[in-house]
């Protein structure tokens, strides 16, 4: 019963000094990404008559995502940092005494790690998303920027171009391959009077001149909508389809709870199946990915007793930090041109690092 206990008080002193650290290390990249995505967002509303205040609260909502996004790293960071203390201070020694292994401390860590990277796809991810829409809708109804003047919601696509001398405003149903499906297109003056309304059952958007098929114009003449039926017409629009599809390929607007719950929904609003299949395996990898970067951390730290390593510690972080990311992002883009499959690629690097890792896990366990 006693070793029961002390287990116990153990396992509540490794819990809450990891989540400790771990807070610390968030709450100075906040504090870093605070600081540095103000200036851009200052920048940003130079020539725009508001108060400081609202820069910095656009700042506050996009920086989350940025956390969540950098995870890893900052686990990576965390761990590296939480067990190179316990080293220094003895802990690790005494932890030893009471039977708690480089192996057994190891997987307590990982395994927090590991659920904490379920906890935050479950709860933190939802509400950074719903942080990022609104960051984005707030923004986008200051932008002097037509790259800003597009929405994605439960009505379809909606695009608003500022030309010459008219406003376009237009709405599809939905995006189906190169084509626009139900739009409707009005051309507004200067005064936001109607000049034309024009609408198509299918408009291929392939590249800057849109085409349509079986096209109805309606024009007002003397208080009356005329309308003119035409086979085939063409605009020139800013958008083809390559651009307006890039512009959904925002990640962080999107929660891991809505693709898991409504994955068919959002393929059939328009959503690039690869671009869901992508956001959605990365998600899954998250907590696997906090997994192996605590094993990594663990290697490093545990493999020696000695403060004199401290420095090379930080090299060997820093190292394997950029290492492991470029690697990551090496095999996405092997995956998004298709020399490897893409669910592939986000789980490639998720492999061989369990591969090194179980090595250097063992090798720590004889320590």
């Amino acid at each position: 019963r006693n070793n029961q206990i002390m287990n116990n008080i153990i396992l509540n002193y490794l819990l809450k000094n990891f989540l400790k650290t771990i807070f610390v290390v968030v709450l100075v990249f906040y504090c870093f990404g605070l600081i540095l995505t103000l200036f851009e967002e200052i920048e940003f509303f130079k020539n725009i008559n508001i108060n400081l205040l609202t820069p910095l609260i656009l700042t506050s909502l996009q920086v989350p995502s940025i956390i969540v996004e950098i995870l890893p790293f900052i686990i990576f960071i965390s761990s590296m940092w939480f067990m190179a203390r316990i080293r220094n201070n003895k802990d690790l020694l005494t932890l030893k005494v009471f039977g708690f292994s480089n192996l057994k401390i190891f997987f307590i860590l990982a395994i927090i790690s590991f659920i904490l990277g379920w906890l935050i796809l479950f709860i933190i991810n939802p509400v950074t998303s719903s942080l990022s829409v609104y960051y984005e809708k707030t923004k986008s109804s200051f932008s002097q920027d037509i790259n800003h003047l597009v929405t994605f919601n439960k009505n379809g696509l909606w695009i608003k171009e500022n030309l010459q001398s008219k406003q376009r405003i237009i709405s599809a149903k939905k995006p189906e391959g190169f084509n626009l499906i139900n739009v409707s297109i009005f051309h507004l003056d200067n005064n936001s009077s109607l000049i034309e309304k024009i609408y198509s059952e299918k408009v291929n958007i392939k590249d800057n001149m849109w085409k349509f098929e079986k096209t109805s114009i309606f024009k007002p003449i003397n208080g009356i909508l005329v309308e003119e039926k035409l086979n085939s017409f063409e605009i020139e629009s800013n958008y083809n389809y390559e651009k307006i599809n890039n512009l959904y390929k925002n990640f962080n607007t999107m929660s891991f709870l809505s693709i898991i719950t409504d994955y068919q929904g959002l393929l059939e609003k328009g959503y690039n199946k690869k671009f869901l299949d992508q956001n959605l395996h990365t998600m899954l990898s998250l907590p696997f990915f906090l997994f192996l970067m605590t094993a990594l951390a663990s290697i490093f730290t545990l493999s020696t007793l000695g403060k004199e390593e401290n420095f090379k510690l930080i090299i060997f972080g820093l190292v394997t930090s950029v290492s492991t990311f470029y690697i990551n992002d090496l095999s996405l883009a092997l995956g998004k041109i298709e020399r490897i499959p893409l669910v592939l690629s986000i789980w490639a690097p998720i492999i061989i690092l369990s591969l090194f890792t179980f090595i250097g896990v063992l090798q720590i366990n004889e320590k």
